[in-house]
């Protein structure tokens, strides 16, 4: 079995990559998708050379999908099956992911895996969030909250840490992994990491998304539900991984 795992830099596929590790699954590469425009990672805002950091601490080869700001749907999927295309002529016949329970999400990720004969893989499908962001703090993992949607979180959980007193601050009603879209996060050490990822924290942004109309195919890529997002610039250190 060759591997790659669909990798955000945030916490859920952290989570994936270190389970997957753990029942030896050979994973050779990792796969993110990144705004092209603005040299981000998508829905995250995280600057691409700190995911490549990322890949350079845990020692894996890094495939970008590039987007632009807002992709429709046709361009996502082209973008997505070139990449899913040449993985299988390197002879990876899996991929990881990080979702989960999102069931409308896993079944559209394997309809498009399917296109070119990859198996999916989900290594903490129907896992109990609680469960998995305790077991995320007690491997050592170290994430920075860089975004928070404002239907769910207000400002101030944007920057913070994944910690005890981050989970018991979240609202009764947030699942706590943020598996709706509640809030993204930004791994910069623990298990797998060669060394830990260094940044100064910049300024917070507020950005707003359009509302799709009615009926609207919506893209994954895109913020989901469409509304107000707060942002953290993450500012890469001097000194980088060798």
């Amino acid at each position: 079995m060759k591997a790659f795992i669909s990798w955000s830099g945030g916490k859920d596929s952290a989570l994936a990559l270190y389970h997957a590790r753990q029942q030896n699954i050979n994973i050779q590469a990792l796969l993110t998708s990144v705004n092209h425009v603005h040299d981000r990672i998508s829905m995250h805002g995280v600057r691409r050379s700190l995911l490549e950091q990322q890949a350079a601490s845990l020692q894996l080869p890094l495939n970008t999908i590039e987007l632009s700001e807002q992709p429709g749907m046709d361009e996502y999927e082209e973008a997505v099956n070139t990449s899913y295309n040449l993985f299988k002529k390197d002879g990876f016949s899996h991929a990881i992911f990080g979702d989960i329970f999102l069931e409308d999400l896993k079944i559209y990720r394997e309809s498009q895996l399917a296109k070119q004969n990859i198996r999916g893989i989900f290594p903490i499908w129907k896992i109990d969030s609680s469960e998995l962001i305790n077991e995320f703090i007690s491997l050592g993992f170290k994430a920075i909250i860089v975004c928070v949607n404002t239907k769910f979180l207000d400002k101030s959980f944007c920057g913070r840490l994944i910690n005890e007193s981050f989970v018991k601050d979240l609202p009764n009603d947030i699942d706590a992994c943020g598996e709706n879209g509640e809030y993204h996060s930004f791994v910069f050490d623990g298990p797998g990491f060669k060394s830990p990822i260094g940044f100064d924290t910049g300024e917070i942004v507020y950005k707003e998304y359009k509302t799709p109309a009615d009926g609207d195919k919506e893209c994954y890529t895109t913020p989901r539900p469409p509304t107000g997002f707060y942002f953290i610039d993450l500012l890469p250190a001097v000194e980088e991984i060798n």
